[in-house]
């Protein structure tokens, strides 16, 4: 029996099944990459029909952590049983270790009672089977049609016809907040902080090194996301379209969160996002952990992970620096909107080693504001003032923590007035926080999670529940140095003209040295050429109405204002045409010839002076 309460909690829109009309110049919040006709179906019918063509009479049907398999074989048996097959489904669950034995393995990268943070798992998905108990799941006769169906199920040694299910990752969030799905190898679900915690650390850095184990092998591909409507393509089909995509400009979907700070930038200028919340504090335009991307054909949409074209592609995609960062993307686009809103927490992000020690991460979070659009009165705060004692600073950072005293930030930190196009650079350990009245495009390495605030200007949550801070940390790894005068000169980009001709000009805006991406600023009346040069390369159309993006591929991206996009390595170049009336700009972010995502810098340590 399924349950008849929701399955997801949200006030964020369900993505549709089919491509939406689309308004000239306004923001698209459901982005797509067009295939072939004839490339993707729609419901358990299609599923049905493309499991007895196969002529196997053995299916194995794997998925991603927050499939809601009741509904599958609901769906399933009810279409399979219309065409007359009675299948034999076999649950893969019961090969699982127990839940005590899962829990007990991954204690030690769960941080314990921290809220927040763990670290990196490293585990096969293999460790969280109990094999002699997988071994004794059989076939059944040939003449059987017998379904072996849960995560995990392409593990066992069946010779078949192979299913994917794939949940985009904020569809899993939604889920657990709504209880309706458990962690890997849990049998029931946990507070929805604990449990993004552990898809964090745990069941997504496993379930990823699975899926690169079968991506070759499956037949059949299934975007699970609308539990009562799936949508699925041939896998030959799945993997043709990573294949064009890895060459061709794209957009990530985007997703988007309010939050205790969160601002009415975004409400009021993207007309299709969910309007009853209270604010929108994040668009979370390329977070590639977390973002899908989604294959259109016949106005069908089917969407899949941005993990499925690392793990496919990571050598199109990222070109010369595929080896560096592996199958990480590097790069990270979202949007902070405070217009309206207020001050984000004061914070900094953790240095290279300390990163990595304690939480398993590659790289660091390091860091930039673009300021996208924002009022008169608009600041960044941005290190310390010249002359700040930072003993007194944690004395009384500490004190507002137990006591709930109020703290004169600006008697500390340092902040300057953000205009239009400003770029401010943010390296790692560096104290800094977005004041209100900015929508601010944040450049950043990928890294996403690891936010150590010091002050949150003494707001709850939007639940009602006091934000957590991370003093120590952020003590640990504070660089006290960055202040005064030392600001203005190394952490305000200057523009530089490198680049221009008739109608057009290349802006180089420097990054840090710490950085290993570098920003441009392209502005052109009619159009422009581009080369990769071995990069790949994340855009966003930061001024101008709308904008072509063509490549060698065939392939036509058309981008809206504030849309995000991606060119892999691999396109070689691309030509930038302006459709609207006035000069497009459009910010480039690629990564730096030297770029060493590893390093330590020299003298890193605790409390760096």
């Amino acid at each position: 029996m399924m349950s008849s309460k929701p399955y997801r909690s949200t006030t964020q829109y369900l993505a549709p099944s089919r491509t939406p009309q689309l308004e000239h110049g306004h923001y698209n919040i459901y982005p797509w990459f067009f295939l072939q006709s004839g490339k993707i179906r729609l419901g358990y019918d299609p599923l049905a029909d493309v499991i007895l063509q196969s002529g196997q009479r053995t299916i194995i049907i794997d998925g991603f952590v927050g499939v809601l398999w009741d509904h599958v074989i609901r769906g399933l048996g009810q279409a399979l049983e219309i065409r007359h097959a009675k299948p034999r489904f076999v649950d893969f669950q019961p090969s699982w270790l127990t839940a005590q034995k899962i829990e007990k393995m991954i204690a030690p990268y769960l941080g314990g009672d921290d809220p927040l943070f763990g670290k990196r798992c490293p585990f096969q998905l293999t460790d969280f089977v109990n094999k002699s108990v997988m071994r004794r799941l059989h076939p059944g006769s040939t003449d059987e049609l017998t379904i072996l169906y849960g995560t995990g199920a392409g593990l066992a040694e069946w010779k078949g016809f192979l299913v994917y299910l794939d949940v985009p990752k904020n569809e899993v969030q939604f889920r657990s907040r709504a209880g309706s799905i458990c962690n890997l190898g849990a049998r029931k679900p946990s507070a929805p902080g604990a449990m993004y915690k552990r898809f964090y650390f745990v069941d997504w850095p496993v379930l990823n090194r699975h899926r690169a184990s079968i991506l070759q092998r499956i037949d059949c591909f299934v975007d699970h996301q609308r539990a009562n409507e799936p949508a699925l393509m041939s896998g030959s089909d799945f993997r043709a379209g990573l294949h064009k995509m890895a060459t061709s400009a794209f957009r990530p979907r985007p997703w988007f969160e309010p939050g205790p700070w969160g601002g009415q930038w975004i409400k009021e200028h993207m007309r299709d996002v969910a309007k009853d919340v209270p604010n929108y504090a994040w668009s979370f335009e390329l977070i590639s952990p977390e973002n899908g991307l989604a294959f259109s054909s016949d106005g069908i949409l089917c969407e899949c992970s941005f993990d499925f074209l690392m793990l496919s592609h990571h050598r199109e995609v990222l070109g010369d620096f595929a080896d560096k960062f592996g199958y990480e993307f590097p790069i990270r686009y979202d949007f902070l909107d405070t217009l309206e809103g207020g001050n984000l927490s004061v914070q900094c992000h953790p240095s290279p080693e300390y990163v990595h020690k304690n939480f398993g991460e590659a790289f660091t979070q390091d860091e930039c504001y673009y300021i996208l659009d924002c009022e008169p009165d608009a600041r960044v705060y941005l290190g310390f003032h010249e002359t700040a004692d930072t003993d007194r600073f944690r004395l009384e950072l500490e004190n507002s923590y137990k006591h709930g005293s109020k703290v004169d930030i600006d008697a500390f930190v340092n902040s300057m007035p953000a205009k239009k196009h400003d770029l401010f650079l943010i390296p790692h350990g560096t104290i800094h926080c977005s004041g209100v009245n900015n929508l601010v495009l944040e450049i950043s390495a990928t890294p996403y999670i690891f936010t150590f605030k010091m002050y949150d200007w003494l707001r709850m949550n939007l639940d009602g529940n006091p934000r957590t801070l991370n003093i120590a940390r952020a003590f640990d790894n504070l660089v006290v140095s960055r202040r005064g005068d030392l600001i203005a000169k190394e952490h305000v980009s200057r523009p530089r003209t490198v680049a221009e001709g008739a109608d057009w000009r290349i802006l180089h805006l420097a990054t840090h040295p710490l950085h290993f991406y570098d920003v441009h600023r392209i502005e052109f009346a009619t159009m422009l050429d581009i080369a990769t040069k071995g990069s790949v390369h994340v855009l966003n159309l930061v001024e101008g109405t709308v904008i072509d993006v063509e490549t060698k591929s065939g392939v036509t991206l058309t981008v809206n204002y504030a849309e995000t996009f991606v060119v892999p390595a691999a396109a070689g170049s691309y030509r930038l045409v302006n459709r609207g009336s006035g000069k497009a700009f459009v910010v480039k972010t690629f990564l730096k010839p030297d770029a060493r995502p590893f390093a330590i810098p020299e003298g890193a340590g605790k409390f760096r002076q």
